[in-house]
C-alpha cells in the first residue's frame, strides 16, 4: 500500500457536506431573515385566528408579507451556499473568506459569534414586537384611510366628518363572522394588486354588492325596536336671489317602526319590521332604476307592483331580487359628499358666509360646481372669481377662504370624486330617493291600484314655512309645501334640484 499524501501545510481543509456548506455568512444571514419571518407568521397566525375582531389586511400580512420575508430568507440561504461552493471549488476545498467559523480558541471569532447572537436576539425581538404592533395598527381606521388607502382620500376625510367618525372601518365593512372575513380578505388582495398595478377606478365605486346585510352589522348598534315616534326637524335653506334670502321648513319626520310585541309599527321604518318583507329589482348598479316590487305581509299574503311599461317581471330577464334593508336608503352613512347647494346653505347656517354679499349663493355654487383638474387649479379659479364679482368689499378673503374649504371636503379631482358620482338615498331632494318607489309610477299587478304613501305627508308633517315670523305659526295639522319659486305640481323634487345652481 501506498503511504498517503501527506497533508499540505496552511489552512486546514474543509468538509463537503450538504450542510457543512451552508456554514457562511450570508446562509447566515438568511436563516436569521427566515427565523424571524417564521416567528412573525406563526405570531400574526395566533392573533388573526383568535382576535375578538378581524382585519382583512391582517391577513395580507400574515399570509403574503410574512411568507415572502421567509422565502427571502431560503433564497438569501441558497445564494450563500452557491457562492462559499463556488470559492471552495477555486481554493480546492479551503475555507473561504465567508466561512462562518465557530473556533472558540480565537478570540476574534468569538466576539463575531457573540455579536451575531446579540444580532440574532434584538432582530427576533423587535420582529415580535412589530408583529404585535402590526396587529393593532392594521385594525386602526388610519391604516385603511391613510396607508393602505392613499387613493381613498375622499372616503377617509368624509368618514372623519360623518356621524360614524368614532366606529371602525371593519365594523361596517366586514363585521364579526369568519365566512364574511374570508371574503373581505380575499376582496383585500385584490385591492392591493389593483393599487400597484393602477387599477383602481376613479371614482372609487361604492361597495353596493360587497356588503353585507345591515341586520349583521348596523343593527349591531341600530336596534330596530328602539326606532320609534316622531322626529322634528327644521331644513334651512337659502335662495339664490339678491339678498341670499333664507327659507326654511319645520316638519315632523315620521320615523315611526318601534317592536313589534308592543303594537303596530308604522312610519319610514315600517320597512324594517320583519313583518313586512319588502322585495325589489334594480336595473342598475347604484339601485337607482327599480321596476319591480314586492310586498309580503304577515298574514296577509303578497302583492307585487310593477312601474308603468312593465308586464312582469319574467320580461325584465335574469335580474337580482333584493330583500330591502337599512343600506337602501341610508346607503351613504359615513362618506358623505355634500352638493355645492346643500354645502353653501349650511356655511349661510352656520355663518361661515356673509349674505351681505349679492348673490354670493349663487356665484359660489357656479364656482363650486364648474369643474377642474386639479385642487390647485379649483383654489384659483374660485378666488379670482370672487375677486372679480366683489372687489374691494370687507370680509372676502373669508368667503373665498370658506368656498375654498367647501371645495376641499367635498370634491376631489384627481380621483374624480364629488357628489354627482354617489346617490343619496335619504330623503329625495337631490335623488329620486324615497321616490324610486313611491313615485306614483308603480301599480299593483292585480288591481291596478298606486303604491301607498307617495304623498308629501305620508312620511312627514310641515308644521311651518318661509322665514321669520312664518316659522312661529306652527299648524299641528300640517301645511301643503308651497314652494318659494311656485306651483311645482308634477314634479319631483331632484327633478329640478340636482345639486347645483338650480
Amino acid at each position: 500500500m501506498k503511504d498517503p499524501a501527506p497533508q499540505e501545510s496552511g489552512a486546514p481543509k474543509r468538509r463537503r457536506g450538504i450542510f457543512n456548506q451552508f456554514n457562511n455568512w450570508i446562509s447566515a444571514c438568511g436563516a436569521v431573515l427566515a427565523l424571524s419571518a417564521l416567528f412573525a407568521f406563526c405570531l400574526l397566525f395566533v392573533l388573526d385566528t383568535f382576535a375578538a375582531s378581524h382585519s382583512p389586511y391582517l391577513g395580507i400580512l400574515t399570509y403574503m408579507v410574512a411568507p415572502f420575508f421567509l422565502i427571502s430568507g431560503l433564497i438569501f440561504m441558497l445564494i450563500g451556499w452557491i457562492v462559499d461552493r463556488k470559492y471552495l471549488s477555486k481554493l480546492e476545498g479551503e475555507s473561504s473568506f465567508l466561512t462562518f467559523s465557530l473556533n472558540f480558541n480565537n478570540p476574534r471569532e468569538r466576539r463575531k459569534l457573540v455579536l451575531f447572537v446579540a444580532a440574532t436576539t434584538g432582530f427576533l425581538f423587535l420582529s415580535a414586537l412589530g408583529s404585535y404592533q402590526t396587529y393593532h395598527f392594521t385594525e386602526s381606521v388610519e391604516f385603511c384611510g391613510e396607508i393602505c388607502h392613499t387613493i381613498m382620500e375622499p372616503e377617509y376625510n368624509t368618514y372623519k366628518n360623518s356621524p360614524h367618525a368614532r366606529v371602525s372601518c371593519v365594523e361596517c365593512h366586514i363585521g364579526s363572522g369568519a365566512t364574511w372575513y374570508v371574503k373581505a380578505k380575499i376582496d383585500g388582495l385584490y385591492q392591493v394588486y389593483a393599487t400597484i398595478a393602477n387599477k383602481v377606478p376613479r371614482p372609487v365605486e361604492t361597495p353596493i354588492k360587497n356588503l353585507r346585510p345591515a341586520q349583521d352589522t348596523c343593527e349591531k348598534c341600530h336596534w330596530p325596536q328602539v326606532f320609534t315616534g316622531n322626529l322634528d326637524r327644521m331644513y334651512q335653506q337659502y335662495l339664490s336671489d339678491e339678498e341670499n334670502s333664507p327659507f326654511a321648513v319645520r316638519l315632523i319626520l315620521k320615523v315611526g317602526g318601534g317592536d313589534p310585541r308592543l303594537g303596530q309599527v308604522d312610519g319610514i321604518h315600517w320597512h324594517t319590521d320583519p313583518r313586512n318583507k319588502v322585495e325589489y329589482v334594480a336595473l342598475d348598479e347604484d339601485r337607482q332604476d327599480i321596476p319591480w316590487v314586492r310586498l309580503t305581509r304577515e298574514g296577509q299574503g303578497q302583492s307585487v307592483f310593477l312601474r308603468d311599461g312593465v308586464d312582469s317581471l319574467e320580461e325584465l330577464g335574469e335580474v337580482e331580487i333584493r330583500t330591502m334593508d337599512c343600506i337602501d336608503c341610508h346607503n351613504r352613512p359615513a362618506h358623505i359628499l355634500n352638493s355645492p347647494n346643500d354645502a353653501v346653505d349650511e356655511a349661510f347656517a352656520l355663518k361661515r358666509l356673509d349674505r351681505s354679499f349679492a348673490y354670493l349663493k349663487y356665484n359660489a355654487v357656479t364656482l363650486l360646481e364648474a369643474g377642474y383638474e386639479s385642487t390647485e387649479e379649483a383654489h384659483e379659479a374660485i378666488r379670482t372669481g370672487l375677486e372679480e364679482e366683489y372687489a374691494g368689499q370687507d370680509g372676502l378673503d373669508d368667503v373665498i377662504g370658506e368656498v375654498q374649504r367647501i371645495y376641499d371636503e367635498n370634491f376631489y379631482p384627481q380621483m374624480n370624486a364629488d357628489w354627482s358620482h354617489y346617490p343619496q338615498n335619504i330623503s329625495h331632494k337631490n335623488w329620486p330617493g324615497c321616490f324610486r318607489c313611491h313615485g306614483g309610477e308603480h301599480y299593483n299587478a292585480e288591481d291596478g291600484s298606486p303604491l301607498q304613501a307617495n304623498g308629501c305627508n305620508s312620511c312627514h308633517t310641515i308644521l311651518a314655512q318661509g322665514t321669520g315670523d312664518q316659522l312661529l305659526e306652527l299648524a299641528p295639522a300640517g301645511l301643503e309645501f308651497e314652494h318659494p319659486d311656485g306651483d311645482v305640481s308634477g314634479l319631483l323634487c331632484s327633478d329640478c334640484h340636482t345639486g347645483g345652481t338650480q
